[in-house]
């Protein structure tokens, strides 16, 4: 598994790994650059608009090395974006609380876990009562239900954690 806690974009400009290239780049410990599947990836980001941007270049990177194909890149980039945005926007989470992102590939589908400190969000029991002209928005979870399966969600130690499976076809 590869632990990200930068900006993925900066790659590892200080040098502080002894990396000479960009750690997105670096393979696994154990693992071929032929490998069919990259390690999954892990990113811990801030609870705030800034989380949501590097939780998404964080996704667009993950995509590239999984070479899952440019329409679920879109697709995968919108559902990232989405369920981060409705973390920071409703969540009520503590200002200095962190979201973890994961992203994997298994096989023929890509595998999202999700944990938050905000309130406790089962989707599976949210019901979409069409978009909020008042305000825009209120879409974001109907897409993400139509384009992932919700494998999971708990609620334990103060956090919520989702598992989102999305197929690549």
């Amino acid at each position: 598994m590869r632990n990200v806690d930068i900006d993925p974009g900066l790659g590892d400009p200080a040098g502080r790994f002894g990396a000479s290239r960009p750690l997105h780049r670096l393979p696994a410990i154990g693992q071929s650059r032929s490998s069919p599947e990259p390690p999954p990836t892990l990113v811990r980001l801030p609870c705030d608009r800034h989380g949501v941007r590097r939780g998404l270049a964080a996704a667009w990177l993950f995509a590239g090395r999984a070479a899952i194909g440019d329409d679920a890149t879109e697709r995968l980039a919108i559902v990232v974006e989405e369920w981060l945005i409705n973390v920071v926007e409703h969540g009520a989470a503590a200002p200095d609380s962190r979201i973890a992102l994961r992203l994997e590939r298994a096989g023929d589908l890509v595998r999202l876990t999700v944990t938050d400190a905000g309130q406790p969000f089962d989707p599976r029991e949210s019901v979409f009562e069409g978009p909020n002209l008042e305000r825009g928005g209120g879409a974001g979870l109907a897409l993400i239900q139509a384009w992932s399966r919700i494998a999971e969600y708990r609620r334990r130690a103060g956090r919520n954690r989702i598992v989102l499976e999305m197929p690549l076809a």
